[in-house]
C-alpha cells in the first residue's frame, strides 16, 4: 500500500494527440536559458547619454553620495521626441552600503531600460523606512532613509525631464495655507513682545507687582520693578 502525505486537488492525463498539438518553446541562446519574450522594442545603448549628477549628502553618514542618471532621447527630431531615464550609477566613499547599492543600481536600471511607466519606483523609495529612525535635512524635511533620499531624487530627475508634473497645489489651498501662517505669525508676534523683558533673564515673579523682575541682590530677594525686598 502507498501511503500519499499530500491531498490530491485535481489531475488531467495526457493524451498522446495532445502532445502534437502542443508547440515547442524555443531556447534563446542555448542552455537551460528559456526563451525571452519581449513586448516592446529593444533599446541598444547609444555611445553617447546625456544626464545629471546629483549630490546627496546625508548627516548619519561623513561621505556623500553622488547620483548620476543618464538620459535616452527616443524619436529626436520629431513631434514625438521624449527623453527617458536609461540608467542610473550611485557613487560613494562610504563601502558600507556597497553591496545594495550595486544591487539597487542594476534593479533601477533595469526597469529604466524595460521602459514603459516608471514613476512607481519614485514611490516605491520613498515608502522605505530605516529600522534605526530617519533623519532631517536643512529645511524642516524628514527622511525615513537614505533609499528614500533617493527616491526624491529620482523624482526630482523625472520632474525635471517632463516625466513627472510638479506637484502644486490648488488656489483653495494656497489660501489656507497663507491664512494658517498669518494666524501663527502674528499669534507669533504678539508672543514675544509679552517675552521682552527688560529686566535680567532668570527674575522670578514678584507677588506685589506681578511683574517677572525679583533678583537676588546682597543676599536677598529684590524686585527690580517696586522695590519690594524680604529684608525689609
Amino acid at each position: 500500500m502507498i501511503k500519499i502525505e499530500n491531498k490530491i486537488v485535481g489531475y488531467a492525463v495526457a493524451k498522446p494527440e495532445d502532445k502534437a498539438a502542443r508547440p515547442e518553446y524555443k531556447r534563446e541562446g542555448g542552455g537551460d536559458r528559456a526563451e525571452v519574450i519581449r513586448m516592446h522594442e529593444k533599446l541598444e545603448r547609444p555611445e553617447v547619454l546625456v544626464g545629471s549628477t546629483y549630490k546627496v549628502k546625508t548627516p548619519i553618514s561623513d561621505h556623500a553620495m553622488y547620483v548620476t542618471i543618464n538620459d535616452i532621447v527616443l524619436n529626436q527630431g520629431t513631434e514625438h521626441e521624449k527623453r527617458r531615464p536609461f540608467e542610473i550609477f550611485i557613487n560613494s566613499k562610504n563601502l558600507d552600503h556597497y553591496q545594495w547599492i550595486v544591487a539597487l543600481t542594476r534593479i533601477i536600471s533595469a526597469v529604466f531600460r524595460k521602459g514603459g511607466d516608471v514613476a512607481f519606483l519614485v514611490d516605491e523609495l520613498k515608502a522605505v523606512f530605516d529600522p534605526r529612525g530617519g533623519y532631517w535635512q536643512p529645511g524642516g524635511k524628514f527622511m525615513p532613509s537614505i533609499i528614500a533620499e533617493l527616491g526624491y531624487t529620482v523624482e526630482k530627475h523625472l520632474i525635471s525631464i517632463g516625466m513627472l508634473k510638479e506637484p502644486q497645489l490648488d488656489q483653495g489651498q494656497k489660501e489656507l495655507i497663507e491664512k494658517k501662517r498669518a494666524e501663527f505669525e502674528e499669534a507669533r508676534r504678539q508672543q514675544d513682545a509679552f517675552s521682552k523683558s527688560e529686566y535680567p533673564e532668570g527674575a522670578q515673579l514678584c507677588s506685589k507687582c506681578n511683574t517677572v523682575a525679583v533678583i537676588m541682590m546682597d543676599g536677598c530677594m529684590t524686585c527690580l520693578s517696586c522695590g519690594d525686598s524680604k529684608c525689609g
